[in-house]
């Protein structure tokens, strides 16, 4: 198993930055793939983007493509997501992912291991 916790949401004006840290547990971080997710009030959990478990693959969403990065740090055990050009309709619960298989995932049923999530409010 693998337990994840999520940090550095807060609250940033448009056109502003903000870089979203998921630390996992264990020894084996380097077997997971993982993935953000974001949930807006009242809308379904939405993918972001996804990384490989070496991170030489990543995916994302046509809507932050150019915004957003994905990366990992496999020696920290942690994966990062930091967000450029923020713009208010990306405030949402942050959430990573991580999951034991290989490739990437891009739905919510693809990821076995959830954070508790993070809040990022953007404001016009």
């Amino acid at each position: 198993q693998v337990q994840l916790v999520e940090s550095g949401g807060g609250l940033v004006q448009a056109g502003g930055s903000l870089r979203l840290s998921c630390a996992a547990s264990g020894r084996t971080f380097s077997t997971y793939r993982m993935g953000w997710f974001r949930q807006a009030p009242g809308k379904e959990r939405e993918f972001v983007a996804a990384i490989s478990r070496s991170g030489a693959s990543t995916y994302y969403v046509d809507f932050v493509k150019g915004r957003f990065t994905i990366s990992r740090d496999n020696a920290k055990n942690t994966v990062y997501l930091q967000m450029n050009k923020l713009q208010p309709e990306d405030t949402a619960v942050y959430y990573c992912a991580a999951d034991g298989r290989p490739g990437l995932g891009t739905g919510a049923l693809e990821y076995d291991y959830w954070g508790q999530g993070t809040q990022v409010t953007v404001s016009s």
